[in-house]
């Protein structure tokens, strides 16, 4: 079972915008332990894997190791650290997933608060 985290920031918006809503979202974000292989594949930056999950409009953006995610059996995935980092709408979701890639470039996974 991979371990997912949430950024800080993040789960704070997601309670700010989506109100009672966020059980839901909360709920689609933590099924990535059980199924890491979910969501779009965006790129990757270093060996980090860039993905989404989709939610109605809105988009949830996680890094996590490309390599486990892309090759191991999911009851491999046990050590597998998937990190929520940025959440956007259609409209902004270019300038976001571009943002997420150039933090990875400049500071690694470690960048994201």
């Amino acid at each position: 079972m991979a371990k997912v985290t949430i950024v800080k920031s993040l789960e704070a918006a997601i309670n700010k915008k989506f109100k009672g809503e966020s059980v839901d979202i909360f709920e689609l974000i933590y099924s990535l332990e059980e199924n890491p292989k979910k969501g779009k594949f965006l790129g990757e930056v270093g060996g980090i894997a860039v993905k989404e999950l989709k939610y109605k409009k809105f988009r949830f953006y996680f890094v996590t190791d490309g390599y486990g995610v892309n090759f191991l059996d999911i009851k491999d995935l046990h050590n597998l650290l998937i990190k929520l980092v940025r959440m956007s709408d259609k409209k902004s979701q270019q300038k976001t997933i571009d943002e997420i890639k150039h933090i990875l470039r400049v500071t690694g996974g470690g960048g994201f608060e």
